[in-house]
């Protein structure tokens, strides 16, 4: 079965193709079908926006889609930025780079011990029938006063990750790919589709 991915990012289509193969199911990027969707994201949850996404791609192409909607959450922020984390300060001027620093300086006055911070990925799979198949994952830290660190990217090098001794950026990517929540998430997703195959082949 083949399935749209609702992005234009080749690196989620291969950290997801890994695991719909094992599924049977193939994935493609929406641009490989003359796809170029840009959807608004105006939910207020991750999962909102990740449904939004994969809905109008599946209404685009007819066939299922499957999109991923992912922020970090401090809890000293009231959850903040969360969805708007690729848009954080709402500056349109600002990169990666400006939103960690922006983030960093709303920070400056919260102490040690309370600077906890979740990474958060929704993925979302819709069938033109209208069934939906929904995964979250999590990943827990808490954020450092400077950044450490080359790799990864977007908060990744503020993000302190406890049982590796380090951040999202000192890590190797194939440490990062086994525990981060988009892997939590693809490891539920494929745990649901499992169990939704084996219902349907019975």
């Amino acid at each position: 079965m083949k399935v749209v991915l609702a992005s234009k990012n080749p690196h989620k289509l291969v950290e997801i193709s890994a695991i719909l193969k094992k599924l049977d199911m193939e994935l493609v990027l929406q641009s490989e079908l003359g796809i170029d969707l840009e959807v608004e994201e105006t939910g207020t949850t991750f999962e909102e926006n990740s449904f939004l996404k994969a809905d109008a791609v599946m209404k685009a192409t007819g066939l299922p889609a499957l999109a991923d909607d992912s922020g970090i959450c401090v809890d000293a922020l009231g959850g903040d930025p969360g969805v708007y984390s690729a848009r954080y300060g709402a500056d349109p001027t600002l990169d990666d780079w400006g939103r960690l620093l922006l983030l960093l300086k709303n920070m400056e006055h919260v102490p040690d011990g309370r600077r906890q911070a979740q990474y958060v990925a929704v993925i979302t799979l819709v069938y033109p029938d209208g069934r939906i198949v929904r995964a979250r994952g999590e990943v827990h830290g808490e954020l450092l006063r400077e950044p450490h660190g080359t790799g990864g990217f977007g908060y990744d090098p503020i993000f302190y990750y406890p049982p590796a001794g380090k951040t999202f950026a000192e890590v190797t990517a194939e440490e990062k790919n086994r525990v981060s929540h988009r892997a939590n998430a693809l490891k539920l997703l494929y745990e649901k589709l499992s169990e939704e195959k084996k219902n349907v082949d019975k």
